[in-house]
């Protein structure tokens, strides 16, 4: 098994029942097939940087999944048929490819995020965080140097 990405732009006037259920016809392919989908991602409607079959505007979605090429290979096909789809981009990607892998990656991912939104939290609040680093069995606290929003204007003058 491969990780893989793809990437669509699908018609930007379609409506929200269509979307997913394009979506849901790639679940469907990857799932049929054994493939394991680490995450769906809308992006949303965007302005095109350059016209594509005469649309100035799409909608982008991409599926994150791992699988073989065959399942690869049934995505692109559905996708050239399929009106509807503007373009598609498939890449082959670095990761995890068996299920626990996956649920430990998207674990982790998670985790990164909230650690990053308490930080902004506190940082925003004018708190200092302290991490503990463990060096040779024993805890030392790492000290950063914050500053306020006072001090940084103020430094320039």
């Amino acid at each position: 098994m491969q990780r893989y990405e793809v990437v669509a732009i699908v018609i930007a006037n379609l409506n929200d029942e269509d979307i997913t259920t394009l979506i849901e016809r790639s679940q469907k392919i990857i799932t049929d097939r054994k493939g394991v989908i680490a995450k769906i991602d809308k992006w949303g409607k965007r302005h095109l940087a350059y016209e594509i079959k005469k649309q100035k505007d799409g909608y982008y979605f991409l599926i994150d999944f791992a699988g073989n090429g065959a399942i690869v290979a049934e995505i692109e096909r559905n996708y050239k048929i399929d009106d509807r789809i503007l373009k598609f981009m498939t890449v082959k990607k670095e990761g995890a490819t068996t299920p626990e892998g996956i649920e430990q990656e998207i674990a982790a991912a998670e985790a990164k995020r909230t650690q990053a939104k308490v930080e902004s939290e506190a940082a925003s609040e004018g708190k200092t965080i302290h991490q503990t680093e463990k060096v040779s069995g024993e805890a030392r606290p790492s000290f950063k140097k914050t500053y306020n929003k006072e001090e940084i204007s103020t430094k320039g003058e």
